[in-house]
């Protein structure tokens, strides 16, 4: 079976082709297994496969549905899974050795319904530890590298997830998004990846970094495939209490595509200025002229806090995960090491062995945030300045229906290029960090490449319009109509 003849299928030309007799779920899996096996040796985006669980819940599905035409949503269609997203029976580590060998008890929320709509959990995903990162260099068990450049990062936190669907050892992923870990690697690997609403999809199962600001999100090869599984796993949860009171999200919410060139559009100045790449701004002020050709209309707008919503991150989120990596103290969670000396002792070494340097570097500056004496002074101004931001989006979106800005600043950078300078680390998510803090949607689209390397245009929304987001990004995808990636990353690029 020839996987590169697929690589243009959605979801429902799958389903097509089970209807017909001409494809079943277990010859599907077993192309992609295929393929991670000659590829992922290289890429590294798995770091379990689940194999014959997959393969043993495709035939029981084959047996269940036979002679029907008409299946659940996601029927039979494998699905890659963030591995700090909690599966039943199957490894979840968080890319931390902390947690190396843990195995869940229970499904996250999501993981249940993309199993009710029939999907198959292929495996789990590298990131950065605890999702902390913005190259996924930061995992405990060796980084992953971008399909279209093995020298260069795939983004982060998400990373995994973002290489195995642009190297089609996927056609769709689960990733989640703290300040951009769904967003910023889509964009580096030339898929699209959403960053819902928060409260839109459920957090239940989702191991937390920082709990107001994480979010799990569909990652796909096109608008429609991000559209289905989404579809699949937003809406209430009792749960989560921070879940919001939201059904599922709808088809019937997306405009229709006449209505996009009556849409005015917003260019925000602080994201369009020096310090990003030119090769980026060229791409994406290609995309917008034919936008406006489309009739769309584009205006300069400004979101003045923008500067300031990188530190505040840096301080809020920092602050959430001191507190919820708290628990990881060999007792209740995680490895165990020493013990000896004592509780002090105990405690000190399973934290040495079982955290990174970033998650040790995160976990120090969100305390110092917190401590008596400095509580005002970082953590509650951070706090500040997160309400302006918000202020900033909600001024803007009553002028305009959406924003378009780029994703990042910069192109896949090179493995090691940025390890020794954690603020030229997080400088890779200064467009995505801002829209995260004000809690509001926003989606990476693909639009075009340059010097082989793909180049992501974000658009983003007011809270719960994720159906006028995926309005505008079905439009510029059509639009452009670019080659989905199948990067030769295997045996043949070795020959």
């Amino acid at each position: 079976m020839n996987l590169e003849e697929f690589r243009n299928f959605t979801i429902q030309d799958y389903h097509a082709l089970f209807a017909r007799g001409e494809l079943s779920p277990s010859a599907l899996l077993e192309a992609f297994f295929q393929r991670i096996a000659e590829v992922d040796p290289l890429l590294h985006a798995f770091l379990f496969v689940n194999r014959e669980n997959a393969l043993e819940q495709a035939r029981r599905l084959e047996k269940e549905w036979k002679d029907r035409d008409v299946y659940p949503p996601l029927w039979g269609i494998p699905v890659a899974v963030k591995d700090n997203i909690c599966t039943l029976g199957i490894p979840t580590t968080c890319g931390s050795r902390i947690l190396e060998g843990f195995v869940p008890p229970y499904n996250a929320t999501v993981i249940e319904r993309l199993e009710r709509a029939g999907a198959i959990v292929i495996g789990k995903t590298n990131m950065d530890e605890f999702a902390m990162g913005s190259s996924t260099e930061n995992s405990a068990f060796g980084p992953t590298r971008n399909p279209f450049d093995l020298n260069r990062v795939p983004g982060g936190s998400s990373g995994g997830s973002a290489a195995a669907v642009a190297a089609f050892e996927t056609p769709v992923a689960l990733g989640s998004d703290t300040g951009g870990s769904v967003r910023q690697p889509a964009a580096f690997c030339g898929i699209v990846g959403l960053r819902p609403t928060y409260g839109r999809v459920s957090r239940y199962g989702l191991v937390s970094f920082a709990s107001s600001l994480d979010q799990i999100g569909p990652m796909a090869r096109t608008v429609e495939d991000a559209i289905a599984l989404f579809e699949v796993i937003s809406g209430k949860d009792e749960r989560d209490s921070t879940c919001a009171p939201y059904p599922p999200f709808s088809r019937e919410e997306i405009p229709p595509q006449e209505d996009i060139r009556t849409m005015r559009i917003g260019l925000p100045r602080e994201y369009f200025s020096e310090g990003v790449d030119p090769r980026i701004v060229k791409v994406i002020t290609a995309v917008l002229r034919e936008l406006e050709k489309e009739g769309l209309e584009l205006v300069e707008v400004s979101l003045p806090h923008t500067d300031y919503a990188l530190e505040a991150y840096y301080i809020v989120a920092p602050s959430e995960a001191s507190s919820n990596l708290a628990r990881y103290d060999g007792v209740l969670y995680g490895v165990r090491r020493g013990g000896d000396q004592g509780l002090q002792d105990m405690y000190f070494q399973t934290r040495s062995f079982g955290f990174g340097p970033e998650v040790k570097r995160r976990i120090l500056l969100g305390t110092y945030s917190l401590s008596s004496g400095y509580y005002d002074a970082y953590y509650l101004k951070g706090m500040k300045v997160r309400t302006l931001v918000r202020r900033d989006f909600e001024e803007a979106f009553a002028t305009c229906h959406l924003l378009v800005t780029p994703v990042s600043p910069v192109f896949p950078f090179f493995l090691g290029e940025r390890t020794e300078n954690p603020y030229e680390m997080y400088l890779a998510d200064v467009f995505t960090i801002p829209s995260a803090m004000a809690g509001v949607p926003s989606i990476a689209v693909n639009c075009g490449y340059e010097d082989g390397l793909p180049v992501g245009m974000q658009i983003i929304a007011g809270p719960f319009q994720e159906g006028v987001l995926f309005a505008l990004a079905r439009f510029v995808e059509r639009m452009l109509s670019l080659p989905l990636p199948f990067p030769k990353i295997g045996p043949e690029r070795r020959s």
